[in-house]
């Protein structure tokens, strides 16, 4: 059975609460890493469009949002999920190649960041031209880093004054400073803009 990559709009809102389970059961498993989201969060991202959902029919596969921060100078993608039956088929990258198109083209000013602690994730961002960086080059903006708070190791991050923590991060130039970058995501987001569905 195919599985299709939507930009989300207000029809998905009715999974927000199972991609919240989603990345909270990954977080549990890990143990680290991923901030936890609450349903009326998710849901906001789903009907602004700023969210990439993968949906086989009416089950969720994937899903990650973007967010801009300091005034659309950065923008992030997060919240990275494939559900455990969907995954090592390579569906992560097809969203996050999805999300990182969306991201740019919304905010084509923004740099792009992450902050993980998944060396897959890490693997992907590299492919689609993201160098791993200090803090300091990622956003100030203290409501970011207050995400951080339902993570694990919240207290590694305070210790050292919001500087290092666990995670790597992660940062792409704008569309703007590197407008071919996401290249290799155009297939992707086209089919999305066009068809509302991504590859099969």
């Amino acid at each position: 059975m195919s599985i299709t990559i939507n930009v989300a709009n207000s029809s998905h809102v009715k999974h927000a609460q199972t991609i919240c389970d989603l990345i909270e059961a990954a977080a549990f498993k890990r143990g680290t890493g991923i901030a936890k989201r609450d349903a009326a969060y998710i849901a906001e991202k789903l009907k602004a469009g700023k969210a990439v959902i993968a949906l086989q029919n009416e089950t969720v596969a994937g899903f990650c949002y973007i967010e801009g921060w300091d005034h659309a100078k950065y923008v992030a993608n997060s919240g990275l999920i494939v559900a455990p039956d969907f995954q090592r088929k390579g569906l992560a990258k097809k969203i996050k190649a999805a999300a990182f198109y969306l991201a740019r083209s919304l905010y084509p000013s923004a740099k792009v960041f992450g902050i993980t602690t998944s060396l897959p994730v890490m693997k992907i961002n590299t492919s689609l031209g993201y160098q791993p960086v200090t803090f300091s080059e990622l956003t100030q903006d203290a409501t970011f880093w207050n995400g951080c708070k339902s993570c694990p190791n919240y207290d590694v991050l305070t210790r050292n004054d919001k500087k290092l923590c666990l995670c790597t991060g992660m940062l792409a130039p704008s569309k703007e400073e590197a407008p071919d970058l996401d290249k290799d995501s155009i297939d992707i987001f086209e089919n999305l803009k066009t068809n509302n569905h991504g590859e099969q």
